[in-house]
């Protein structure tokens, strides 16, 4: 009896770890993409260029970025490959991401399974194959 209290309190405490990894890599994910829209904030020369545009699966050095701009990304990219698969993607949405005036979204994709099956880039998922993520949304 005692050792079958052990294994559910060995199991209890394996899926409180868990939990804390998923809530802390959601909170990394979420501080990335806050960090991002307050560097956009303090440069707006850079988003009217459209300097801090990036799509999906690209690095800085895929961007038009210069100067502050293209520092921010690439502290920003940093920050998102210590993420479990960290991805992100920076639009400007010219019919506001579903809001109906101009705006920029800000999107952070990681694995939070580390499943080697997760590759979908749905936002918010659709299924258990897409990646965990974050958007923002400033205008």
């Amino acid at each position: 009896v005692l050792s079958i209290g052990l294994l559910g309190l060995a199991a209890l405490q394996t899926s409180v770890l868990r939990s804390v990894q998923v809530a802390d890599m959601r909170t990394r994910a979420v501080q990335a993409a806050a960090d991002m829209v307050e560097r956009m904030h303090a440069n707006p020369a850079g988003m009217a260029a459209g300097q801090y545009v990036i799509p999906r699966q690209h690095t800085a050095r895929h961007s038009a970025a210069t100067g502050m701009a293209l520092n921010d990304l690439v502290d920003w990219f940093a920050r998102l490959a210590k993420l479990p698969d960290g991805q992100g993607e920076i639009r400007r949405c010219n019919h506001g991401c579903g809001s109906g005036q101009a705006t920029w979204s800000v999107t952070v994709w990681w694995n939070a399974a580390r499943d080697p099956v997760a590759h979908g880039f749905h936002c918010p998922p659709r299924t258990g194959e897409d990646l965990r993520c974050v958007r923002l949304v400033l205008r």
